[in-house]
């Protein structure tokens, strides 16, 4: 892989990726590169098309000073009147030259919501060399001391290739915590996906990561091994957690937009997806086969079938087995209902069907649309398509 770096390149002002994690929606987003280094993964719709660049140092620090400047008018102006007034704020700095109004409405963003955390963008900032990190951050701490947290993205592939030192020379000058897009532990689910590492690296980098004293976040993806790989998925990313012991592990189920490689794999009979109660089964043997950690487990994203799910292990782990168990255990009709209702956004969990009167608004919603056995799968599908 060519990494391209115009040193050259004239700043172009306060810039912002596509995306970040769920976890990190109220913190200040500063970009370090531009979209992702690998950007083959089949199930991926991020930044397809799109060149991988890293931004110059020079251009980082220069994000970090404007946003910098905007953050100390609006404590300034919020100290006067007691609250903070977005309006009113862009209203005055507008009226200043050379105010940068992505960098003031990142500003605003990030103090109504308590400027507590940053995260860096994009894909892997990870893959920047460890001296160019170690500056960006040591400036980010010089302007805002009070953060509790920064983190960033980053691959298992790179993290593995980083020195001992250097992780903890990171972990230093201040990243708290990475996320990494496991996305399964099975050697065969990885290469069937182009995900660009096995198991064996997964594991390397996720022990290196708590051994720098960080926090990690693995993501796992229900439902990417399809119908063949199934038990192996599940089975085999326990496996990996296990010897990892991460601090939290999230939920992502997988979707299939009609744009990614994925799904035309799935449209060409290649790829067998899951339906909701194969999903829920998958998930039932994942989280019966964690053991000996104490990782806290987290499905907040409106694609997972359980959003409510949520728990510590060892403690917690009977109740969130026994979460999914109890829909395994519906009757046909009500797991019709639960997932028509969980996917319209009106079921968080399956607690929620003890509601009658919430029940019985999304079962009338199943009859109306003559929703049955034959052709739930296709009604979800739709539902879900949705969002993403």
């Amino acid at each position: 892989m060519t990494v391209k770096q115009n040193r050259d390149e004239d700043y172009r002002g306060f810039e912002q990726g596509p995306i970040r994690p769920p976890s990190e929606a109220g913190s200040l987003l500063i970009r370090i590169t531009r979209n992702c280094p690998w950007n083959r993964c089949t199930f991926c719709p991020v930044y397809k098309g799109a060149e991988f660049s890293l931004r110059p140092v020079k251009h980082v620090l220069e994000d970090i000073e404007r946003v910098y400047r905007c953050v100390q008018f609006i404590r300034e102006r919020s100290a006067r009147t007691g609250k903070i007034l977005p309006a009113d704020i862009r209203q005055v700095m507008e009226r200043e030259e050379g105010v940068d109004r992505t960098a003031l409405n990142a500003g605003l963003h990030w103090a109504m919501n308590g400027m507590r955390s940053i995260f860096l963008q994009d894909a892997n900032s990870l893959i920047i060399k460890p001296h160019r990190l170690i500056t960006i951050l040591n400036r980010l701490k010089d302007c805002f001391p009070h953060v509790e947290r920064i983190t960033s993205y980053a691959r298992s592939h790179t993290i593995a290739r980083i020195s001992d030192e250097d992780l903890a020379g990171i972990r230093r000058a201040g990243l708290d915590r990475i996320h990494i897009g496991m996305e399964s532990g099975s050697d065969r689910v990885l290469a069937l996906v182009k995900k660009g590492v096995d198991k064996k690296t997964h594991i390397k980098a996720g022990l290196k990561v708590k051994k720098a004293g960080m926090e990690l976040s693995e993501y796992v993806m229900p439902g990417l091994g399809g119908r063949q790989l199934s038990k192996e998925h599940a089975t085999e990313t326990a496996d990996v957690l296990n010897r990892i012991n991460p601090d939290f592990i999230r939920l992502r189920t997988l979707a299939l937009p009609e744009h990614i490689e994925l799904y035309k794999e799935y449209r060409e009979g290649r790829f067998e997806k899951l339906n909701g109660l194969e999903i829920a089964k998958e998930l039932h043997l994942f989280l019966k086969k964690l053991d000996g950690i104490s990782s806290v487990v987290k499905s907040d994203h409106i694609l997972n079938l359980f959003e409510d799910l949520e728990g510590q292990f060892p403690e917690d782990k009977e109740k969130m087995v026994g979460m999914v168990a109890d829909f395994l255990a519906m009757d046909e009709e009500d797991q019709i209902i639960y997932q028509v209702g969980r996917r319209m956004g009106m079921f968080r969990g399956v607690s929620d069907m003890v509601d009658s009167q919430l029940r019985g608004q999304v079962a009338a919603i199943c009859s109306r649309n003559a929703v049955n056995p034959e052709n739930i799968d296709m009604v979800i599908d739709e539902l879900m398509q949705r969002f993403i």
